[in-house]
């Protein structure tokens, strides 16, 4: 089990995201918004600007012993549920620090966690990184499949 954090580790861990933060738009060149939530000093916001899907929210979450990642993907599908859910089970083989999840609004959202003693700006990077490219690489057939009576062209 990793350790936790006491006050000053963790004041300097939620330095350093929000000085990580203050670069992101420089390198993440989609990057909408970067900020600490409003409503919960332990949660930041990372807004990104798509091709297949428009937007990506990408939440951070400092835990006791672990950052917490993840953004929505879609909602839950409407039709061929086996099929999105094994082609999701399926990718999930190759995900590294991520997986797909149902979230507690029967939703599909990409996760995952790091123990807060690995949080630098390389890994912040490479989360954000993964969580946009994989939702994008895989949006439009996601949707397609869980939706498909939308996009049929007899309508």
């Amino acid at each position: 089990m990793s350790d936790l954090f006491n006050e000053g580790q963790r004041a300097t861990l939620e330095r350093r995201i929000d000085e990580w933060l203050a670069t992101v738009h420089k390198q993440h060149p989609n990057t909408v918004a970067a900020t600490r939530a409003s409503d919960d000093p332990d949660r930041w916001m990372v807004r990104l600007r798509g091709e297949a899907k428009e937007f990506s929210t990408i939440w951070l979450s400092i835990g006791q012993r672990t950052l917490r990642y993840e953004t929505y993907v879609m909602p839950y599908p409407e039709e061929n549920a086996g099929e999105v859910f094994e082609l999701l089970l399926r990718r999930n083989e190759r995900l590294v620090g991520a997986h797909y999840a149902i979230g507690a609004e029967q939703a599909i959202f990409l996760t995952g966690e790091l123990v807060l003693g690995a949080v630098v700006e390389s890994e912040l990077d490479r989360i954000i990184g993964t969580l946009f490219a994989t939702v994008e690489a895989h949006f439009d057939e996601l949707v397609r499949r869980g939706f498909a009576t939308r996009f049929s062209s007899s309508q």
